[in-house]
């Protein structure tokens, strides 16, 4: 995740919380070193809630909970793009 940042430098990342090499919360962490006003979205289960605030402390812009829900995206997406 991290590389793909620095080489593609996106409009908006999503990164996940369980993922399989370094999870999305410290892969957060490294793409706000590398660009402090990076957009990202933290997608999440249920359950996972105190991640989820831990990853908006740490700068995340907003959240996504699985299952999905399309309007849901949507809005986060439409949400972080325009901020």
């Amino acid at each position: 995740a991290i590389q793909k940042y620095k080489e593609l430098q996106p409009d908006i990342v999503t990164l996940d919380i369980t993922m399989p090499e370094m999870d999305g919360l410290e892969a957060l962490k490294e793409i706000i070193k590398i660009d402090s006003s990076a957009k990202v979205v933290i997608c999440s289960a249920m359950g996972q809630q105190g991640m989820v605030l831990d990853a908006i402390k740490g700068g995340a812009k907003d959240f996504i909970v699985k299952p999905f829900q399309a309007d849901r995206v949507i809005e986060a997406l439409t949400k972080v793009a325009n901020s």
